[in-house]
């Protein structure tokens, strides 16, 4: 059975079919209607989502799937102390394939060693969110054209941002790629990332504190929000909150062709009139997140029935 609990769940065999998937799905999407037509989803959300689990019920919709599911701990036997083991037992004899967001780091993991049906990790605590990575690649690759030789910039909330620890580890595995660490003392890379991922590897990066600085070298910006739910103080989550914000003085000192992304939701960190800039991309990000999802779903549900994933 095959899960997919982090964004190295895929080679880099398998991650360029994916692309190039969802590439073709965006140029035709009329061609896979049908694609998934007697399948169904599973949605497991013990934590709140807008984007990842509309765009997932969308993407199977798309395919001609149906959808169950939840959307928070409280409207399952969660709040009953049911364990998630449990959970996805039962579930695996309703569905034919399930993703899972879970505040807790591992729980999808814990998930598909009971399960039955592929498992999804839809994003865990502080750890890992591979779809959210998978949509940010499609992003850059349709927008951009490459994945090498490219200067990107992480900015806000690098200690709890499991979007920003997926997509490191993603885009460490091609050449000539630099990051450029742009956070206060309080939210900076954890020492894990660093150690595991990009020392090992030898990924050339820095660590600074001035967005200003670090902007005009920059092919791409990854802006992210600071979430109040990770925080333990919230003294501390209001001292930090608007430590960083995007405008058009800023944008100003970046690169013509330099893409702004960010994984959404924003709070300020991105000022509305940066919305009308056409290097600001994240609500396309957005949309692209439905056809990378319509290509992950119908490739591990090809791999279920047999065929491979690539």
């Amino acid at each position: 059975m095959r899960h997919i609990i982090s964004p190295n769940d895929l080679s880099l065999s398998e991650l360029d079919a994916l692309l190039n998937l969802a590439e073709d799905i965006i140029k035709d999407p009329d061609k896979y209607s049908d694609a998934c037509h007697r399948k169904r989803l599973a949605t497991l959300f013990y934590e709140p989502s807008t984007r990842t689990r509309l765009s997932f019920e969308a993407a199977m919709l798309n395919l001609g799937g149906t959808v169950i599911g939840f959307s928070s701990a409280e409207s399952s036997s969660a709040a009953k102390g049911e364990s998630i083991a449990d959970t996805i037992r039962v579930v695996s004899h309703y569905a034919d394939i399930c993703v899972i967001r879970h505040p807790k780091e591992g729980a999808p993991y814990v998930a598909s060693l009971h399960s039955k049906i592929p498992v999804i990790n839809a994003g865990d605590g502080g750890h890992n969110h591979p779809t959210q990575t998978f949509t940010d690649l499609l992003t850059i690759k349709n927008l951009k054209g490459r994945f090498e030789n490219l200067t990107v910039g992480f900015c806000g909330d690098l200690k709890f941002g499991r979007t920003v620890h997926s997509l490191l580890e993603a885009l460490s595995r091609y050449p000539n790629i630099r990051f450029v660490l742009i956070s206060p003392d309080e939210l900076r890379i954890p020492a894990y990332i660093k150690e595991k991922i990009l020392d090992p590897n030898n990924v050339p990066y820095e660590e600074v504190r001035s967005l200003e600085a670090a902007i005009p070298d920059l092919d791409i910006l990854y802006m992210t929000r600071v979430q109040r739910e990770r925080f333990f103080n919230e003294e501390d989550y209001i001292r930090l909150k608007d430590t960083y914000i995007l405008n058009s003085k800023k944008m100003a000192l970046a690169k013509e062709d330099m893409l702004v992304l960010h994984p959404l939701p924003r709070v300020n960190e991105i000022s509305y009139e940066v919305d009308d800039d056409p290097r600001a991309v994240y609500f396309q990000q957005a949309k692209f997140g439905v056809y990378v999802r319509m290509a992950l779903i119908m490739m591990l549900l090809r791999e279920c029935e047999g065929r491979s994933l690539c």
